[in-house]
């Protein structure tokens, strides 16, 4: 598959953050800072990439097999603080209704709603991806790794995984706004 220029874009900006920590852990600090950096860095940029590669997998099967999930009647905010929509404004409430009928419909109308066996796992898909599994192992083998050897730095381990976090959000931000222009 051709790397797109996005991507390469990205991975060009993550090597040469890279080389610029490597030299700032060599000339300010000690081996110890340079180990926790480049373990954090790099463990923290396959997370990225892979995470990008399996959603944007998972995106363009949707795609190609026509299936769109969206539902703009609710924003996100209000789907996780009003998740079964008690609060919506727009219900009128009829005082004629039997509640048991009320209840009927409600369990028909969530019964309608239950996603099969099928349609969980393609919508996981992306969450249990080899490649994404196969990064968050490789951060976890690497605190572990520091942590036993008794190199581990937390300020330089926290600070070196957040950087390849900031640096696609900067890329992919700065994408959107020279589309934008264009």
């Amino acid at each position: 598959m051709r790397m797109t220029s996005i991507n390469s874009k990205i991975l060009r900006t993550l090597v040469i953050v890279d080389v610029i920590i490597i030299l700032l852990s060599i000339i300010f600090f000690d081996i110890k800072v340079l180990w926790n950096t480049q373990i954090g860095f790099i463990s923290a940029s396959l997370v990225m990439l892979a995470s990008m590669k399996s959603y944007r997998r998972m995106v363009n099967a949707r795609v190609e097999h026509g299936i769109i999930t969206t539902d703009d009647s609710k924003d996100v905010i209000d789907k996780l603080e009003d998740p079964h929509d008690l609060y919506s404004e727009e219900i009128v409430e009829d005082e004629t209704v039997d509640l048991r009928d009320a209840i009927k419909e409600e369990k028909a109308r969530m019964k309608e709603n239950r996603r099969s066996l099928g349609q969980t796992l393609k919508d996981t898909k992306a969450a249990l991806s080899v490649y994404r599994l196969g990064a968050y192992a490789v951060l976890i083998l690497g605190f572990m790794y520091l942590n036993r050897h008794g190199l581990l730095h937390i300020p330089s381990y926290i600070l070196s995984l957040s950087v390849p976090m900031l640096v696609v959000v900067y890329i992919l931000l700065g994408n959107k706004e020279n589309q934008i222009q264009d």
